[in-house]
């Protein structure tokens, strides 16, 4: 089957929907300009200073840092702090919201992504799940209470050797803050901010368990399938149509569709349909 005709497929399966569900990972980002971190290469052409040092993203991304050495820590997420800050969301954002509107579904959002980008794309902050949580909430490294609080820091980064100038503090107890993100061989992130989210993404399901539920994935990979594992669960358990868009994995059975392009080209091309 032609590209072209699983774009018509997948605008069907938009057209006849009731409720929509958008599933993304870090492939959602890359359009907008944001590093692929996929195998340690991918991670080392975005951060070269750490192949220098012999560090890959499991090792960068591991609340270790923090403990051992906070201005080491914020390095890596304090860059990535201000690189999401800069960021403007691609087109594909609006388009999702374009077609729920246009079609009339109530829709959700489920995505690995703590770049906060689908709330800067004026995404209401009640219908997203951020399955990781989020760079843009901090916690107490301890932590010393269950506090969660807004990142509103400033946190320059020498990019030669990838440490912070400035080291967030918990604004309760004043030892070193962390982000409120999962990461790697993680034993004190607070989850219930993202639990919270999780309650509402049951709320949706439960009062959609009877209409038809359309879930669009873009850009979940199979090293970390968190993504592609909800949205396959979803169309088992609710009887949704599942279109997976991901330029490298994009096989999916079950009578789903499979779109092997990257998020926007698919987006596009469900548009040109749609039209």
């Amino acid at each position: 089957m032609c590209l072209t005709e699983r774009f018509e497929q997948a605008a069907d399966a938009i057209r006849s929907a009731e409720a929509m569900i958008v599933t993304a990972g870090a492939g959602m980002g890359v359009d907008s300009g944001l590093p692929d971190f996929r195998g340690d290469q991918g991670f080392w052409n975005a951060y070269p200073m750490y192949q220098r040092l012999g560090i890959n993203f499991v090792n960068a991304a591991n609340p270790a840092n923090f403990e051992g050495d906070p201005a080491f820590g914020w390095g890596f997420y304090g860059h990535r702090t201000n690189l999401y800050r800069e960021t403007v969301p691609h087109r594909g954002f609006q388009m999702l919201q374009d077609w729920a509107d246009r079609f009339n579904h109530d829709s959700f959002v489920v995505t690995s992504n703590v770049d906060g980008q689908f709330q800067k794309a004026g995404y209401r902050e009640d219908q997203i799940l951020e399955v990781h949580g989020s760079i843009h909430h901090l916690q107490c490294l301890s932590p010393c209470g269950n506090h969660i609080w807004n990142n509103s820091e400033e946190i320059p980064v020498d990019f030669d050797s990838m440490r912070a100038q400035h080291v967030p503090q918990c604004c309760h107890c004043q030892r070193p803050a962390r982000p409120n993100i999962l990461m790697f061989g993680d034993y004190s992130w607070l989850a219930h901010r993202t639990h919270g989210q999780e309650m509402r993404l049951d709320s949706f399901l439960s009062q959609h368990r009877h209409h038809k539920i359309v879930v669009i994935e873009m850009g979940a990979g199979t090293t970390i399938p968190t993504i592609r594992h909800m949205s396959e669960t979803i169309g088992k358990r609710f009887a949704a149509r599942v279109i997976r868009i991901n330029p490298r994995e994009a096989h999916i059975s079950g009578g789903h569709i499979s779109l092997p392009c990257g998020a926007l080209v698919g987006l596009e091309g469900i548009v040109e349909i749609l039209q």
